[in-house]
């Protein structure tokens, strides 16, 4: 019998955990959180840190391990990494690649090198000057040079705020030097892509459009609804999927998860990120779109290698089928008092799952572990139905706060 570890125990690996049983496999989930959902169905749990990537491996060793998955987020794609080495388990990336997709400076110089367009930057030190940002136009968006899950992330308009927010980005970055990362405002269509790649071939599994929520002040742009299709699909698929191969190519990743979040304007394709891993829950809208089942495919690339050209090769990303998620973000600070309606009006039969992370009674903290008040993901026969399905749901959304007035933020969506 095949023993696999599975690294994370959230919600959404609830279904590999049993589809991997279902194959017969005998899975081990690991992760930090002795209360995660994906242990429960597991044939048996760890409750470790998956940055103690020495402890994970000798776990993996001595549970004779021949599998090891994961992968819906950077830091889960990046310790499975560390981890196979040590453990000598077979997996699509290697520790060192991994500056080329952790380190933004090394990955947008490459990607520049490649002729790749990515937004004008450059790295800033403690201390810099106005003449370091000769030739850059503001506004500028600063980040840190290897942070992930787009924390520390600001828009800064003159030189005045790019040094207020200089110090607050720079300690949330992960290393230890100091150097934030500058680059110019992207402009034009957002959109994240998701491919897998098998013998050095790039096969793009979805390619979805981003639609966010301008912000006031220095806050990033909030991305409120993700679209499967992208409507933008055959206009954009074969640059982008240039992008992905010479860039795989160029780092040595043959096999795997590829994914890209880019925009589109018109010089074409402009890279904002690439990462070895899928979208954490956004996969599953491929697969209700689609018919892929992409925990499927994971398992097949740990056991059934064969069977992985097979699926990519039939599966077609010009599906007619659409859906989205939504996000819904409350007011920082606001307490929660009552969700009775809004469980109603998720209760729909085009809605395929809510997700709802605070209990009445709780303080919304969009800067903690709860990023959304509720994430949903809605179902429709055209992408017209779908547009006004969207509109009735952020309009008819309503949590009151201490003072009996809404506390969920309402979108006015970046939309045609």
């Amino acid at each position: 019998m095949h023993r696999l570890v599975i690294i994370g125990s959230s919600i959404e690996f609830i279904h590999l955990v049993q589809l991997a049983k279902q194959r017969g496999y005998y899975t081990i989930v690991c992760d930090g959180y002795p209360d995660g959902p994906a242990k429960k169905y597991a044939d048996k749990a760890y409750d470790i840190n998956v940055r103690d990537e020495a402890a994970v491996a000798k776990m993996c060793v001595k549970e004779k391990a021949d599998g090891i998955i994961g992968s819906f987020s950077d830091l889960i794609f990046e310790q499975i990494t560390k981890i196979a080495a040590i453990a000598g388990l077979r997996w699509y990336a290697v520790p060192e690649q991994l500056n080329y997709y952790r380190e933004k400076n090394y990955t947008k110089q490459m990607l520049a090198e490649l002729g790749i367009r990515v937004p004008k930057n450059t790295l800033l030190k403690e201390g810099f000057s106005d003449e370091d940002l000769a030739g850059f136009t503001f506004p500028l968006v600063i980040k840190p040079v290897n942070g992930y899950g787009s924390k520390g992330i600001f828009v800064v308009h003159d030189m005045a705020e790019l040094r207020e927010f200089f110090p607050k980005v720079n300690r949330l970055g992960t290393g230890t030097f100091a150097e934030v990362m500058a680059e110019e405002y992207s402009q034009g269509r957002e959109f994240n892509m998701m491919s897998w790649l098998y013998d050095g071939e790039v096969y793009p599994l979805s390619i979805a459009d981003r639609e966010k929520n301008p912000q006031t002040g220095n806050d990033i742009p909030i991305d409120n609804r993700n679209v499967y299709p992208s409507k933008m699909t055959e206009t954009v698929e074969k640059e982008a999927t240039d992008v992905l191969r010479k860039f795989a190519h160029r780092i040595g990743q043959k096999e795997g998860a590829l994914s890209m979040q880019f925009f589109w304007n018109e010089h074409g394709v402009e890279v904002c990120e690439i990462a070895g891993r899928l979208f954490g829950y956004e996969h599953e809208l491929v697969t209700w779109c689609s018919g892929l089942d992409i925990e499927d495919l994971m398992l097949d690339y740990v056991y059934e290698p064969a069977m992985v050209k097979e699926k990519l090769t039939r599966h077609d990303i010009h599906y007619e089928r659409t859906n989205a998620v939504l996000y819904f973000f409350g007011i920082q600070g606001k307490t929660v008092i009552d969700q009775t309606e809004a469980r109603k009006l998720v209760s729909a039969e085009d809605i395929m799952q809510a997700d709802f992370f605070y209990q009445d009674g709780e303080v919304i903290d969009n800067f903690g572990s709860k990023p959304y008040f509720l994430r949903l993901y809605l179902k429709a026969d055209s992408r017209e139905q779908l547009d006004q399905r969207t509109e009735e749901l952020f309009a008819g959304m309503f949590v009151p706060d201490e003072y009996g007035e809404n506390l969920i933020i309402r979108p006015l969506l970046e939309r045609d």
